[in-house]
């Protein structure tokens, strides 16, 4: 049984530089998040950071949903009260 080679090799400026650029279009930069965090074969370095970048997208997401739904509470409180 062959083990699973992990690529190691450092990433370049112009590697990290191609990555932030793809993570930065809308739909297509989370789309290859997942794809580069959950898929074998890519740079140990790019899938910690997908990992990472979805981790915060998910922080993100439950922090506003938490924010929406105090503040619309509390808008929905005095709307309630006039």
């Amino acid at each position: 049984m062959e083990a699973m080679q992990t690529d190691t090799t450092v990433m370049s400026v112009k590697d990290w530089a191609i990555t932030l650029f793809i993570t930065s279009l809308p739909l297509i930069g989370l789309i290859m998040l997942f794809v580069w965090a959950f898929s074998s074969g890519n740079n140990i370095n790019k899938t910690n950071f997908a990992k990472g970048a979805l981790l915060l997208y998910l922080i993100f997401i439950g922090l506003a949903i938490v924010f929406f739904m105090i503040f619309g509470a509390m808008i929905a409180g005095l709307a309630g009260s006039m």
